[in-house]
């Protein structure tokens, strides 16, 4: 899994990181999803203070967006293996986990190793571009918006335009060929996961919005993009497939499916799937004390206990911009979000020992990011004892704490 790689300072802190003769230069308010608008207009008055905190985000935000105007434009194109379609515009990738049989001359049919990833997968960049594009985006949108500097606007729109819109390098609006495993499949509806940071990117093309390097025309071609990927993620056979799935795959399927609803201008539909597919979830998913079954089976069952917990997140962040209320939903089994969050707690304080398999060290980054959030939205849940085993970061937690406002 591909987790999230925004700081807490580059999304939580920098909502007005500049002097006010500056920031009133910047565009309005920008209509972002996941990224409280509101954070904006409070750290404009933060700011205005001199907070230091802030001026540090700041500082962060702009070394890495300086590092993403060093990137070359990513595209599905410039890989040197054909896809079954015979089409390089069309997205392709190999499932992490499948590695060939050593009892089997030629290896094939790969076999399956939990969570231990084969390198052939890294062969195939497209995965790695689309992420990097995700990244990109999201912090050269953020620059640009705080700092008024174009050259951040004109980097994210031509990565934008390399990858939805030039005849020469766009992706194709499907992921036909995603998480293929050698001798079994040339492409499954698990690899929908591939593409999880979608909000990431979308929120930063909301940031360049306002900005004269995004055309109203690109703007609208690539809403047109996600309108058509959408379509694919809802009809075609690989795409119910995921829809389908009952762990982590399926939760994220609702993130993406929601925000591309969401962007194209279809709040209903995002509505709809959060009400009818997303609550059901919530209730399939989770066991009433919180626990997650599916993801406990896994041989790195924290760390997709965590992931599969910050979907439902992003989806309850998301859930807002409709008026559906996720963070307080309990289920007619008794599950909730928060209860799944309370359960993780004394394994993520050290007062209780994770008991199940898990082959890799935890990763507690993400959940700490969470925790950044359910403080302000269970205001009654004491968390002092998480703070003081890890006190709070503002340079390496992850995109989902950019909430907590």
């Amino acid at each position: 899994m591909n987790m999230p790689k925004i700081t807490l300072a580059a999304f939580i802190l920098l909502a007005g990181c500049l002097p006010l003769s500056t920031m009133a230069q910047r565009a309005k308010t920008p209509s972002t999803f996941l990224l409280k608008p509101a954070a904006f207009a409070q750290s404009k008055a933060d700011i205005a203070k001199h907070d230091p905190a802030k001026e540090k985000a700041l500082a962060e935000l702009i070394a890495a967006a300086d590092q993403a105007l060093q990137h070359e434009p990513y595209s599905v194109t410039f890989k040197s293996k054909v896809p079954p379609s015979g089409d390089k515009h069309d997205y392709m990738s190999v499932g992490p986990y499948w590695w060939p049989d050593s009892t089997k001359a030629d290896g094939l049919p790969y076999i399956r190793h939990d969570g231990v990833i084969n390198p052939e997968r890294c062969a195939i960049r497209d995965d790695e571009y689309y992420n990097s594009l995700c990244g990109d985006v999201n912090v050269l949108g953020l620059a640009w918006y705080f700092t008024g500097e174009k050259k951040y606007a004109d980097k994210a729109a031509k990565q934008l335009h390399t990858w939805f819109l030039d005849p020469a390098t766009r992706m194709n609006p499907n992921l036909n060929f995603g998480q293929a495993i050698p001798g079994i499949t040339k492409g499954r509806g698990i690899g929908l996961i591939d593409t999880h940071r979608v909000s990431e990117l979308i929120d930063g093309i909301q940031l360049l919005k306002g900005s004269s390097s995004l055309s109203a025309a690109d703007y609208k071609g690539i809403q047109q993009w996600f309108g058509q990927f959408l379509d694919w993620m809802r009809n075609s056979p690989i795409g119910k497939d995921e829809e389908d799935e009952k762990n982590n795959h399926g939760t994220w399927y609702d993130v993406q499916a929601v925000i591309m609803a969401l962007f194209t201008q279809q709040p209903d539909l995002a509505k709809d799937m959060l009400v009818n597919v997303t609550e059901k979830r919530i209730d399939s998913q989770l066991k009433e004390d919180g626990s997650q079954p599916l993801e406990l089976a896994r041989t790195l069952s924290w760390n997709y206990s965590s992931y599969n917990l910050e979907a439902f997140f992003t989806l309850a962040r998301l859930a807002e911009n409709v008026k559906v209320d996720l963070w307080h939903y309990e289920s007619p089994g008794k599950k909730s979000i928060r209860k799944a969050f309370e359960w993780m707690l004394p394994f993520a304080i050290g007062s209780s020992t994770w008991q199940h398999k898990q082959i890799k060290p935890m990763h507690v980054d993400s959940y700490l990011s969470m925790a950044m959030v359910a403080e302000k939205k269970y205001p009654d849940l004491d968390l002092s004892s998480l703070w003081q085993k890890h006190p709070k970061k503002t340079g390496y937690v992850l995109l989902l704490t950019g909430w907590a406002d």
